[in-house]
């Protein structure tokens, strides 16, 4: 059983950064074997991907965030983050890390396996 463990996010003003921090975890997980991704869901709307990354630090961003976001990972530490600057109002939703066990460049939910609980992010002024 995989789980996927969230934390940070919260509120802030337009323009403003907040980092997300997941941590996988399980009986022998590891990033190596897993592509993995962040979605977004704001309410009345379909969940959308953010960004993605695979076990060889290949990138997939989103074009509402990209240039603006970052995905990364530890591999040792078996975390992944999400670095958002210049964030927007429209950027406000709850923010979900997700897990496929394998490659891939799809960013779409469907594809991926297994999910965090969520976190809020919050722009406003």
């Amino acid at each position: 059983q995989v789980e996927l463990v969230q934390s940070g996010g919260g509120s802030v003003e337009p323009g403003g950064s907040l980092r997300l921090s997941c941590a996988p975890s399980g009986l022998n997980f590891s990033l190596s074997y897993y592509t993995m991704a962040w979605f977004r869901q704001a309410p009345g709307n379909e969940r959308e991907g953010v960004a993605l990354i695979d076990d060889l630090d290949r990138v997939v961003y989103a074009r509402p965030v990209k240039g603006r976001f970052t995905i990364s990972q530890e591999i040792p530490r078996n975390t992944v983050y999400l670095d958002s600057t210049s964030l927007k109002t429209e950027d406000t939703a709850t923010y979900y890390c997700a897990a496929y066990l394998g490659r891939t460049l799809v960013l779409q939910p469907s594809k991926f396996n297994y999910w965090g609980q969520g976190t809020q992010i919050t722009v406003s002024s």
